[in-house]
């Protein structure tokens, strides 16, 4: 047998390995697990007097994460296939859980958060649309949580800034629990650069 062989019939061997092991055996009947993204973390430092009021609009992005299944991709095997986790799922769409801890961390931070049904209120509008949210595996034992979103600021309807921003976070276990934490931990890390962006751009 070649090396080239061999490395391919290991390479299948993991990755059958890893869906048994990820997606689960139905044989088994267990019961769903659901996942949110926790407690939220430490309180940034106050930047509400440099942004003022601002209204935050829902989270938005690619139909395929409009959805609570928990995915994951073995970027090892094939990166452009996206696989559900058979017993695992998120409380709601990604999207939502994303806006909640967004929005609450960026009150957190000192910063009045209103709706889009307050459109009165504030002539500024904070826009993001995700580009990517995902655990990928490097391999059958790592795996890292991305997110990957662009935010667009906008006064009296016109743009006045936009950004994309990326953060990666390491999985403490390669599974469904530890995608969840690492994703939560890189939507915190992105929130906090939003944030000091958001200081950094022209007072209205």
């Amino acid at each position: 047998m070649t090396s080239a062989i061999r490395n391919a019939v290991a390479v299948l061997a993991a990755t059958v390995g890893m869906t048994v092991l990820l997606a689960g055996c139905a044989s088994k009947g267990q019961p769903t697990a659901q996942y949110d993204f926790g407690p939220l973390p430490q309180p940034q430092a106050k930047t509400g007097a440099a942004i003022g009021a601002i209204i935050v609009a829902d989270i938005v992005g690619p139909a395929a994460l409009d959805t609570e299944r928990m995915q994951y991709r073995l970027l090892y095997a094939d990166a452009r296939q996206s696989r559900p986790y058979a017993y695992n799922q998120w409380t709601a769409t990604p999207f939502q859980l994303m806006t909640q801890r967004m929005k609450a961390q960026i009150a957190q931070a000192g910063v009045k958060v209103l709706s889009t049904t307050d459109a009165a209120a504030s002539p500024t509008v904070l826009r993001m649309e995700v580009n990517d949210f995902a655990q990928n595996f490097d391999s059958a034992t790592s795996s890292s949580g991305i997110v990957n979103l662009r935010a667009s600021l906008f006064r009296n309807h016109k743009l006045v800034d936009q950004k994309t921003f990326v953060r990666s976070s390491a999985a403490p276990s390669p599974d469904a629990a530890g995608g969840a934490r690492a994703l939560a931990d890189a939507t915190d890390a992105v929130t906090a650069d939003v944030l000091v962006w958001l200081a950094a751009l022209p007072p209205q």
